[in-house]
Order: structure tokens, then sequence, then C-alpha cells
């Protein structure tokens, strides 16, 4: 006995009487031309009736790292036919392999400026805030209180590269504190900055407060009062030419949910 399962649990059995199966396939390839594959997927990535399916790639902003890596989870959590994969890097750096054409479906950009370089399917929405730290090393051995103390005699300071988002944050934060110094590195993102301080390489990096957040074992946040002058906002869209546009939107509404803001929330992100 052959049976034939169609999308809503339906099952045919071929039954004795050929007239009564003919005009049930009959009636089963009418519906089949009404938009879906052979799988029941509607175009764009999502299952009839259901929710999206399918691998939706995110492009995002190093600083999002742990914060998205939890809100991944907790999306195919509620979407268990869609799997979430990541590409962590500095923002200018993302910028650039989506413009040379690496397969993305969103990208979460540090800064506005990177954000304007791509094209999104629509206009890119900001979702968060970040603002700077002095990272230090567990205990501030140093004593460094302030962005002056950074320009101390043998001190070794990180930052981040001018093109990525966080370098130009600090370089926004120097000039309005007048601090003047010359780091020993200049990282491509603000993880490889804030390694350089756990590793012990340096005894100090300017990088935002959610990453010292993500590393306490390891590392102190220092506040400076510039730093207010010196906010991040955290740009999000669509891509237009995104391979898995049902499932990138509903990621982008995901990461703007009640749900998303409050694990960004928690790591120390600011609202917008």
């Amino acid at each position: 006995m052959t049976a034939i399962r169609v999308p809503g649990g339906v099952r045919l059995v071929r039954a004795a009487l050929a007239g009564v199966t003919a005009l049930a396939v009959a009636g089963l390839a009418g519906c089949a031309g009404g938009g879906t594959d052979a799988a029941g997927s509607a175009p764009g990535g999502s299952a009839s009736g259901s929710g999206p399916t399918g691998t939706v790639t995110v492009f995002a902003a190093a600083s999002l790292t742990e914060s998205f890596t939890r809100i991944g989870r907790d999306f195919e959590a509620a979407n268990p036919a869609v799997r979430v994969t990541f590409n962590f890097a500095g923002s200018s750096a993302l910028a650039n392999q989506i413009n040379q054409g690496a397969p993305a479906d969103v990208f979460a950009s540090a800064a506005p400026k990177n954000m304007r370089s791509v094209a999104g399917d629509g206009p890119p929405t900001t979702f968060v805030k970040n603002q700077l730290v002095i990272a230090v090393p567990k205990g501030n051995p140093k004593g460094i209180g302030a962005l002056a103390d950074l320009t101390g005699p043998g001190l070794k300071v990180a930052l981040c590269a001018a093109q990525v988002p966080c370098g130009a944050a600090a370089i926004q934060a120097l000039t309005a504190a007048r601090v003047k110094l010359t780091p020993v590195t200049l990282e491509q993102d603000v993880k490889g900055a804030l390694s350089k301080v756990k590793l012990g390489e340096v005894d100090a990096a300017l990088v935002y407060r959610t990453d010292t957040r993500a590393a306490t074992a390891d590392v102190d946040g220092v506040e400076f009062p510039e730093s207010a002058g010196a906010i991040n906002d955290y740009p999000i869209v669509v891509l237009k030419n995104a391979p898995n546009r049902a499932a990138a939107r509903a990621f982008v509404a995901h990461v703007r949910s009640d749900q998303g803001m409050a694990v960004l929330t928690a790591a120390g992100f600011q609202a917008p």
C-alpha cells in the first residue's frame, strides 16, 4: 500500500477504486501549483503555514559576539527549522566582505559609517548604543583612573585602528580630553584590543563597556567622562541580496524584540 504525505498532515491511501485515487491525485496537483516547492516551502525560506526555514547568515560587529551568540540560540529554539551562522569581525572588514560578494543575510554594525557603504533591503535601524571604557588587568595594578593616566611613562596602550568604530570613538574621546598618546598596537577589532590586556601584552586598552563585562574574570573596566561624547549607535539591516530574506527579517525582529533587547541590555548595551 503506497501513501503520499502532503502539507497539513493529510494522508491519501491508494484505495481499490482507481477512479477515486485519480481524482484525489488530481486535487493534490492543483494544490501544488500555489507557489510552494516540493518540500512545502514558500519562496524566501519560509515553510507554508510555519516559521522561517534554512540558514540565516549574520555578519556582526565583534563587540556583539557574546550577545548575538545567545540571541542566536534563542532564535533557533523559537524557530527549530532555522540555523543561524555568524561572522564576527570589525565592522569595516565586514562591510568590505559584503561589498565583495560574501553571502550574508543580515549586517549589524558598530557604527552608521560602515553601514552606509552596504546595500540594505530597506533602511537600517539603530537597535542599541555602546560606550567606551578603559580596560585594565584585573585589580588595575597601574592605578589607571582617567584617560590622562594612559600617557604615563612606560605605559603600553592598545587601541582599535581608526577605520574601526571603536578606534574612531577612541580618537573622539582622546581629542575631547586633550590627551595625546602613541599606542603600541592598533587592532582590527575590539576583541583584538581586549585580548592584548587579557594576555598581559599591554597595560590598558580602550574598548566597549560590553567587552569588559564579558571578560570580568580577566579585566576591569574604568569609566571616564569623555566617553559620554563618543557613544556609538549600532544599526542593523536585512541585506538587499540576502539569500534567505524571510529568515533574515525574522532574526532582525527577534533582535529588536523584548527578549532580544533583554539580552543586549544585560550585556551593557544601551537602548537606542
